[in-house]
């Protein structure tokens, strides 16, 4: 009896999930597929006209799109190191001997909860506004300058924003996998005559690979899939310096009407993420210590 009541609730809560699942997920992603081959400006009294692959051929000569994929590949490499970097220092600085750890470990994450959208236009008025009054008033107008209107500097500043909001989350995953790093080993270490510096890379980096795993495929697959921080604060400006993989399709889908082309860039954009990611899941992985 106690088995069958079981089952009950485990169909009860896990059948309207998996239904909401396929309804969001599952459906829309297979409809796009099927568009992917389909040529149609997206108003539904004009017809569909079914054209193969040759959507996916246009894709692979849109100089555009090639552009928007190099642009995404140098903001993930950079919002890569720079996200991860800056969570793992935070996550040691707040762990150590810190009086207001607590009151820091706050800040540091409170950037995540704020919306992508909302956050571009915050960070738009600091380099437009206030980098060019500290420009002006401190003499330093080579460095504190409107960024978002230098194509050079643009994609940095959708990185420092990026990095901003994620270093806080990654935070607490490399806070996480510190807390689990049992004391006794650490005290051995530094019996032994360990210093901090070793200690940190071949005790705390090796047991920390659980953590760098998930950190990393967040950052790689958040870089990837950047829209929001994109459109409010530089709209793939200046000169379309800036404009990603996500905002190219979005542009190719709704700006200009070309829905069959927009699906197939989608397509290959879900390919290329969905191949990178598990590839760097399964590298990390194999680096995982077990205790």
């Amino acid at each position: 009896m106690n088995k069958w009541k079981n089952k009950a609730w485990f169909v009860l809560f896990t059948v309207p999930l998996l239904l909401v699942f396929t309804t969001v997920v599952i459906i829309p992603f297979i409809i796009g597929i099927v568009y992917s081959f389909i040529k149609w400006d997206g108003i539904a009294a004009n017809a569909k006209q079914f054209v193969g692959f040759s959507n996916y051929v246009q894709v692979f000569q849109d100089d555009r799109f090639m552009h928007s994929a190099w642009i995404t590949i140098q903001f993930t490499l950079m919002a890569l190191v720079l996200v991860n970097v800056a969570g793992l220092g935070l996550s040691l600085l707040v762990t150590s001997k810190l009086k207001s750890s607590n009151l820091a470990r706050t800040l540091f994450f409170m950037p995540n909860l704020i919306g992508g959208l909302i956050l571009g236009y915050i960070w738009k008025f600091i380099f437009t506004d206030a980098f060019k009054y500290i420009g002006e008033n401190v003499g330093a107008e080579n460095i504190f300058f409107n960024w978002l209107l230098n194509p050079q500097y643009a994609l940095y500043a959708i990185v420092v924003v990026f990095a901003w909001q994620m270093a806080g989350y990654t935070m607490i995953i490399y806070i996480a996998g510190l807390q689990g790093i049992p004391d006794d080993l650490m005290e051995a270490a530094q019996v032994d005559g360990a210093g901090p510096w070793h200690r940190l890379t071949k005790i705390v980096f090796p047991l920390l690979m659980p953590s760098f795993t998930i950190c990393l495929f967040l950052t790689l697959s958040g870089a990837f899939k950047i829209f929001d921080v994109n459109l409010s604060l530089t709209g793939g400006g200046p000169v379309n310096s800036t404009e990603m993989f996500a905002m190219n399709i979005f542009n190719e889908i709704f700006g200009y009407s070309r829905y069959g082309i927009g699906q197939a860039k989608a397509i290959i954009f879900f390919v290329v993420v969905a191949a990178i990611t598990l590839v760097q899941v399964y590298i990390t992985k194999k680096r995982e210590v077990q205790m």
